[in-house]
């Protein structure tokens, strides 16, 4: 059932624009906002700037559609802008594709009235009036929708309080989880929004413990402040910290750009590879720190990626990827199998070299940052689920790279480098000690992987699907390593490669 929210009166152009900006960076595929309001209330304006905050182009051209009735745009996703002023009846809809479009992304509805009982329940409905030099808006909300703009108005009021008053807001590609992330900008600086309230225990799993829990990842914005700082006090390049709510959940950061460790044609640049390399290695070198300190006084402690974290983790592998492949969920024998080795293979873990875990050190979160020295060319973006676990885990999550190709010959070449490193920074480094726990890392974060993309695709993320022959191959690479024979023989009996 749709909800009324609280009415607002738009003052001038400018303040369309920022409501616009305020809607399209919660827009996602699926949606339908149906514009309602009389001849020259303000529609086409309103769609317009909803249209160039996603296009992040304020030049973009959008032309009215009440001619052509529809007008799409290939933008984040789809986009498909409908005025039915001239529509003869809600059947002509189906040769609109107004459905269609709803199916391949969002769609801006002027005239939704003429749509009759066309217009999902689920849709955010937005009326517009004038109202003396202004406009008076009226919000009817279905489905999350009232949950998201009141998200979105939060934000907003977080960013007038916080400098960033009347700020340009573009929508950033996020990443796996639930944090939406945006770019803001006024005309005297620039920074990106973190919005991630604080998140809730799934059921649990084991002793009493959800999968968050077991596997040590954030719950709320603190650990990377946490982490944030204490990379920052290293000389490296984590973004600076802004302005924070930490009990909302929203932080303002410094903006690094969006040069990434890839080139033009999304191959690794080995350079900005070395340098990330290089990160890592000063990282190992000394002790680090388990309890960070807080802005507020407090501590974050590290979880430890002990060996309850390492197995409900690779547990997706045959939970979610295995009926992904086979069709079938896996044998409970050969679920028991695999539950065996690879707890035998956490004990061995546990005795590697310990350090921070940043846990996703890979391009995604990585960018390059030319214009600065040494180490902190390379900008950290990722690191709110950082652990206290084994060094070799982020060399492996960096060498075998899940969102890009790495040939064998560069991952050869960049642990080569690390390994030099570590020679020369640190007095008894162990060799032989690395080069097994980077292995057993490397295979059970990409046995991780592919679960995990596994079940974002079945979740509705198909884009991920992509990526699966990689990570197969990577797993195919590190089985030649004689200590992955077992779980390499488990994979050739009941889930080949």
């Amino acid at each position: 059932m749709a909800e009324a929210l609280p009415p607002l009166f738009l003052a001038d152009e400018a303040a369309t624009r920022r409501l616009a900006e305020d809607v399209a960076v919660r827009l996602r595929p699926g949606d339908v906002v149906a514009l309602g309001g009389g001849l020259g209330a303000g529609k086409t304006s309103f769609a317009r700037a909803l249209l160039r905050a996603l296009a992040d182009d304020p030049a973009l051209e959008v032309p009215s559609p009440t001619f052509t009735l529809v007008q799409p745009y290939r933008l984040r996703f789809p986009v498909a802008h409908f005025d039915l002023y001239r529509l003869g009846g809600p059947d002509e809809l189906d040769e609109l594709g107004f459905e269609e479009a709803i199916d391949e992304g969002a769609v801006l509805v002027e005239w939704p009235e003429r749509a009759a009982d066309r217009i999902p329940a689920d849709a955010l409905h937005i009326v517009l009036a004038l109202a003396g030099s202004g406009r008076r808006v009226t919000f009817s909300a279905g489905g999350s929708w009232p949950a998201r703009l009141r998200r979105s108005r939060a934000a907003r009021a977080f960013l007038d309080r916080s400098g960033f008053a009347d700020a340009r807001r573009r929508p950033l590609q996020g990443d796996a989880s639930t944090r939406i992330y945006e770019r803001v900008a006024t005309e005297a600086a620039k920074a990106v929004l973190m919005d991630a309230p604080e998140r809730k225990h799934g059921p649990p799993l084991r002793h009493g413990r959800s999968y968050d829990s077991l596997a040590g990842r954030a719950m709320d914005v603190r650990p990377f402040v946490a982490m944030g700082e204490a990379l920052r006090g290293l000389g490296l390049s984590a973004p600076a910290r802004i302005a924070d709510d930490l009990e909302a959940g929203f932080l303002l950061v410094e903006d690094l750009g969006s040069t990434g460790l890839l080139d033009a044609e999304g191959a690794p640049v080995p350079e900005r590879y070395a340098a990330a390399i290089d990160v890592l290695a000063a990282i190992h070198a000394e002790r680090r720190p388990v309890g960070l300190p807080l802005p507020d006084g407090s501590v974050h402690a590290l979880p430890h990626y002990d060996r309850e974290a390492l197995l409900v983790e690779v547990e997706l592998l045959p939970l979610h990827y295995a009926p992904h492949a086979t069709g079938a969920a896996l044998p409970e024998a050969a679920f028991s199998a695999f539950e065996a080795i690879w707890t035998r293979l956490a004990a061995r873990l546990a005795t590697a070299e310990r350090s921070w875990v940043l846990r996703d050190f890979h391009s995604p979160n990585l960018l390059w940052l030319p214009e600065r020295e040494g180490l902190a060319r390379i900008g950290i973006l990722d690191h709110q689920d950082a652990l206290a676990g084994p060094s070799a885990y982020d060399v492996a999550s960096l060498a075998l790279d899940a969102r890009v190709d790495i040939s064998p010959e560069l991952e050869a070449w960049l642990v080569a480098r690390y390994v030099a490193a570590r020679r020369r920074l640190s007095s008894g480094f162990d060799e032989t000690g690395f080069f097994e726990a980077y292995a057993i890392a490397g295979a059970q974060r990409n046995a991780k992987v592919l679960g995990a993309f596994a079940r974002l695709a079945a979740q509705g993320r198909p884009e991920y699907l992509r990526h699966i022959p990689r990570v197969r191959g990577y797993l195919t690479r590190l089985f030649a390593e004689p200590v992955l024979a077992a779980i390499a023989g488990w994979h050739a009996r009941h889930l080949p490669l």
